[in-house]
């Protein structure tokens, strides 16, 4: 699969994204956006991103166009220093995808891309062109850009936030690994670093492994912990569990956490769970297509205390929040860690455990999985043909010993069951993937019902 420029920037194969390449997206990314005092630049820990980060930065300053280097920094501290300093800013990360690939995400100094932002460097891609004569824009270091992201979170929940609780921080091969710490430990928390490696490791935090949930209950049980956190590569996802080592979904991550900060219109894709409109919390409940950029889109017609979350529990603040001890300003990008310190915070003031505070929740819950390595047009046609035949719908349901009691297309296939359960296909956009979405009114339904969609699915695509 060639790469692909869509709702997450350009990714593709690292041996595809060339110099060349790279540098006509990042030229029609500077023709097309506004980037205000110059480009900042950041990366995962892959070991394709240094490289990308030097192509990118040679047609941002080709153009013109002032480039400060960030190194490496996790996607959402890159996005609040660069719009801090009313720049645009480009991320090299593949997220959670593997590492044989990697790929771009764009902002400019308001936050993410729009779609309106993705039409006009499609169409400038190709003619955009280096500018004339002597106009090399400059090359400059920061290596604190970091800093203003910490203190967002200090300012806002107060250095005694987590005070008295012991949290794990699962740092894998995550950007952000260091500085995740960093932050709880500001914020009064004991933290013990877990599972660290130097070699990446695709971490999707919507679709847990099995491995991973081993792992997670096994250091929650060894070290008494009161919570493991983690992010995904760049630092844009959560990923959360309970004393018990339970994963808590990001779908209940981004509930809690948008109540939390007195939220009022609740943007989300059809993936989320329904808890949104079942608890009542929210005026409005807005769905949308799958990716922040629809998210985004939905948000921009919706002024007010708005905010918008992914089931991958990436959170966008739409507006200018109060924490518990101050000023939480709008960030329009998805971040990983005020769906972690948000809830963990308030289960901390009202004297609960975190599995205590997300048994609040609606009882309605997610579980995600995908079947790898199957070509999209392959994933495509499946849905296309469950779409447009309502006999294929209902022997693919069959199994399920329950019937089809509506649908949904706004992206991929979404199936209401009459018994209330949930199925949703959904062909990835970005990788050879076939995505599979169960909601059900208990874990082990909604577990029992994705497990035995995949293996339904898997003879489909065989």
């Amino acid at each position: 699969m060639p790469p692909k420029f869509g709702t997450s920037g350009l990714r593709g194969l690292v041996s595809e994204l060339t110099a060349d390449l790279v540098g006509a997206h990042v030229r029609a990314f500077i023709a097309a956006c506004p980037v205000g005092t110059g480009l900042w630049v950041g990366r995962d820990l892959r070991g394709s991103s240094p490289a990308i980060a030097g192509f990118v930065a040679d047609a941002a300053r080709d153009m013109g166009v002032d480039v400060t280097d960030c190194g490496a920094i996790p996607t959402p501290a890159l996005a609040l220093a660069s719009m801090q300093a009313g720049a645009g800013a480009v991320m090299i990360t593949g997220s959670h995808i593997p590492a044989d690939r990697n790929g771009l995400k764009f902002y400019t100094p308001q936050g993410e891309i729009t779609k309106d932002h993705e039409a006009g460097i499609l169409n400038a891609l190709g003619t955009a062109k280096a500018a004339p004569g002597d106009g090399q824009g400059t090359l400059n270091l920061n290596n604190t850009a970091a800093r203003g992201y910490l203190e967002r979170y200090v300012t806002s929940f107060g250095a005694g936030a987590l005070a008295g609780l012991r949290i794990g921080n699962y740092a894998h091969s995550a950007v952000g690994r260091d500085l995740t710490a960093d932050i709880l430990a500001a914020l009064g928390a004991e933290v013990i670093d877990l599972g660290r490696s130097e070699t990446f490791i695709p971490v999707d935090t919507e679709a847990v492994d099995p491995n991973t949930r081993a792992l997670l209950v096994g250091w929650a049980q060894e070290h008494r912990l009161d919570a493991v956190v983690s992010t995904d590569g760049d630092g844009d996802r959560p990923l959360m569990a309970d004393a018990h080592g339970t994963v808590v979904v990001g779908d209940i991550l981004g509930q809690i956490t948008a109540a939390s900060l007195g939220a009022t219109t609740v943007v989300t894709p059809v993936s989320s769970n329904t808890g949104a409109e079942a608890g009542g919390a929210f005026n409005t409940v807005v769905r949308t297509r799958i990716g922040s950029p629809y998210v985004i889109a939905g948000m921009e017609t919706r002024p007010g205390q708005t905010v918008g979350y992914e089931a991958n529990g990436g959170f966008l603040l739409g507006f200018d929040a109060d924490g518990p001890q101050g000023g939480l300003p709008t960030l329009m990008t998805r971040d990983s860690l005020l769906p972690l310190i948000a809830p963990l915070a308030q289960a901390r003031a009202q004297g609960v455990a975190l599995a205590e505070l997300v048994a609040t929740q609606p009882a309605r819950f997610t579980a995600a999985d995908r079947l790898q390595e199957v070509p999209t047009q392959t994933s495509q046609a499946l849905v296309q043909s469950l779409i447009s035949d309502s006999d294929a719908q209902n022997a693919f349901t069959e199994p399920f010993a329950t019937q089809v009691a509506g649908i949904d297309t706004t992206d991929g296939l979404r199936l209401t069951l009459t018994d209330g359960r949930i199925l949703h296909l959904r062909p990835s956009g970005n990788a050879p993937e076939l995505r599979l979405y169960a909601e059900a009114d208990s874990p082990t339904v909604a577990n029992d019902t994705l497990h035995q969609g995949l293996a339904l699915l898997r003879a489909y695509v065989a």
